[in-house]
């Protein structure tokens, strides 16, 4: 007999051949219905798989949503593999996996890639899949009966891939439905019930796109149907309108609406910032400055390009190498055919972080424990070599600059600088009007350091989360095995935007492994050198990311003291032209940033067209506003207008024009 240890501690005793299935009915009904998968001793499993001996077992049902949507996107992408073999007979397929808020399958078409015509049918025949209650079954077969098996089928992606799996492991084959006409595809698992336990009505396709058999463009192409999967309609149908509201809020578009900045080939994946769009960065420096000085950092500015000695001494260049720009320290003048660069040249590298160019300045004269901690500001700019498939607006780029900064402290400085850190970026994203999670990331399988370093480090971190009262399920506290850098854990801040998606941006990681390697030392108390710790923060993450993000969250309507253009005054008629510089002169002398609109074109037309803009405050003014000196004030939303004295207009513009108050 076999014990079996549910959540709650109590123990059944089971024969060799249950399954969580059997247990789930035995306890009732309800669960044995709701029972999707299984969790045994941590493994999620089939429901309808044995047990092997004695284990825990903790069953899985919609409750849990993050197990429940992987399996379910799981089946989707099998789903939709056997949907596309059936109507597309000789088809090869490959590899289907869920994703984030999916699943995708790549698939190798006999005639013709795919097509976004083709989805509605596939979607079709997806449903009668599903409606048909499949079983979807575990089984184990052998290397060679399952290569035979691909190859006799002509699946030679899946043949190659069969014979290259580690000779130890055990190669599971899922069929769907019985008989000879049954559906196989190769997967470790797990795997819902049947077909039918996934809802008709809560997935979609959503686009087609191409793909290289295992990811080098040197393979076959290969179609990638993407799809969104989900519990319920209900859920598809909000997806479906966040995905709406999304299109409606991209920044590139809004970018480009409101002249802030481009994206050309001529430097892919840099930024070409308009007056407008340097507008609301200098906007940010100026805010992040001020937050910065008040909380005792100090400003500096290190080189571009570094010797690739400092970064295989810090570890980068081992590390990292591939993402970075490197060029040779000298071009030899040669007049012949040969190489431009000889085999003994000395390489430089574009920096993909500030933090080496920081420690060789903390290490310019010798410091002492009274000079610590040191907090060095820069805002840096790093250049890193992203894939091109990669690079996406602000969002992901190759050129960006980091609101960065390394805090040199003691060991017993280290939970007060985090604590502080933590009050600083709280009241930062809270101006822009941001909730947040906190997450703690652990050590990488991939690391620098002893198990004790780590240790040490992941736990001042967690005690000053602790100290600041932020590790809490109002602040979504998470810890993330295996997610931290390759030198240090980190602690990571996920915001969530005006529609629900939540983006990675301010960090702060407890390092001891680049003083180590770089020689950082200051002298203690006692006389004898010592080691700092650096303790590594940004808060925007990136300036060209952080502002893709705020133009999404708030739709181009940024608030009114980050807006570039904070007021336009318009005109109804021509006549009004000299009120209408007066009253922008009052404007800019208030420190607002405003513009005239004195073109001939109907009132209507300059609404508009200052709408799409975003321009928070239009003041029409017309013969009637200009003899009795008033405006008639357009807040951008809003369907009215409101007449005003022009004084107490620019008092009130003024006041919403004020960056937030960081005292």
């Amino acid at each position: 007999m076999f014990r079996i240890t549910l959540p709650d501690g109590s123990v059944r005793e089971v024969a060799p051949g249950t399954t969580p299935a059997d247990i789930a009915a035995a306890i009732g009904p309800g669960l044995a219905k709701a029972a999707l998968a299984a969790r045994v001793d941590g493994e999620l499993r089939d429901i309808a798989r044995p047990f092997d001996g004695d284990a825990s077992l903790a069953l899985v049902t919609a409750k849990d949503e993050k197990d429940a949507l992987e399996l379910v996107r799981h089946d989707y992408a099998h789903i939709l593999a056997e949907a596309v073999q059936r109507l597309f007979p000789g088809t090869q397929i490959t590899f289907g996996p869920a994703t984030d808020d999916g699943f995708y399958y790549d698939f190798a078409p006999r005639d013709r890639p795919f097509t976004e015509e083709d989805l509605p049918v596939i979607e079709e025949e997806m449903r009668r899949i599903i409606r048909a209650d499949l079983p979807l079954v575990r089984e184990v077969w052998s290397r060679e009966d399952l290569i035979a098996r691909w190859n006799a089928q002509g699946e030679t992606f899946k043949a190659e891939w069969a014979a290259e799996l580690p000779g130890g492991e055990e190669l599971t084959v899922y069929r769907a439905g019985t008989g000879d006409d049954a559906w196989l595809d190769m997967c470790r698992g797990p795997h819902l019930a049947s077909t039918g336990k996934v809802s008709p009505d809560a997935f979609k396709l959503t686009r087609v796109s191409g793909a290289y058999w295992r990811g080098d463009q040197n393979n076959p192409q290969l179609s990638r149907i993407y799809g969104t999967g989900w519990l319920n309609k209900k859920q598809l149908d909000e997806h479906l309108t966040r995905l709406e509201e999304a299109a409606k809020r991209d920044h590139r578009r809004l970018g480009q609406d409101m002249d802030l900045f481009h994206l050309q080939a001529e430097a892919h994946g840099s930024v070409f910032w308009h007056p407008k769009g340097y507008l609301i960065w200098r906007a940010l420096e100026a805010y992040m400055r001020r937050a910065i000085d008040d909380a005792g950092y100090r400003e500096v500015k290190t080189p571009q390009v570094m010797d690739a000695r400092q970064w295989e001494q810090s570890g980068h260049w081992g590390k990292y190498r591939e993402n970075m720009f490197v060029i040779p320290d000298e071009i030899p003048n040669t007049e012949d055919e040969g190489p431009l660069v000889s085999d003994n040249a000395e390489w430089m590298a574009l920096k993909p972080m500030n933090c080496p160019a920081h420690v060789l300045i903390f290490k310019q004269g010798i410091k002492s424990y009274r000079d610590l901690p040191l907090r060095i500001y820069e805002n840096g700019c790093c250049h890193r070599n992203e894939p091109h498939g990669a690079l996406h607006g602000l969002m992901r780029v190759r050129q960006f600059t980091q609101d960065d900064a390394h805090i040199f402290c003691r060991e017993d400085q280290i939970v007060e600088e985090v604590q502080a850190f933590c009050k600083l970026a709280d009241r930062i994203y809270r101006d822009f009007g941001f909730t947040y999670a906190i997450k703690l990331a652990l050590r990488p399988d991939k690391r620098f350091g002893s198990d004790d370093m780590w240790d040490k480090a992941e736990a001042e971190l967690r005690d000053a989360v602790a100290a600041a009262g932020l590790n809490t399920p109002e602040y979504g506290w998470e810890e993330l095995p295996g997610e931290g850098a390759f030198y240090a854990p980190k602690l990571e801040w996920h915001l969530t935007d005006a529609i629900g998606r939540t983006w990675q941006v301010g960090t702060i990681q407890s390092d001891r492994v680049l003083p180590e390697r770089l020689d950082a030392t200051y002298i203690g108390e006692d006389g004898e050198r010592h080691r700092p710790v650096m303790l590594h923060r940004a808060i925007f993450g990136s300036y060209e990311r952080f502002i893709g993000i705020l133009i999404e969250h708030f739709a181009g309507r940024l608030p009114a003291w980050l807006a570039p253009t904070q007021a336009v005054v318009a005109t109804i008629v021509s006549d009004a032209d000299g009120y209408a510089g007066e009253v922008a002169a009052k404007l800019k002398a208030a420190g607002i940033r405003a513009d005239t609109d004195l073109r001939n074109e109907k009132i209507n037309y300059k609404v508009r067209e200052h709408s799409v803009a975003k321009v928070p405050n239009l003041l029409v003014v017309g013969k009637r506003e200009a003899e009795e000196g008033t405006v008639a004030l357009r807040v951008l939303g809003s369907q009215g207008q409101e007449v005003l004295p022009l004084d107490e207009a620019v008092t009130r513009l003024s006041r919403e024009a004020l960056a937030p108050d960081l005292t």
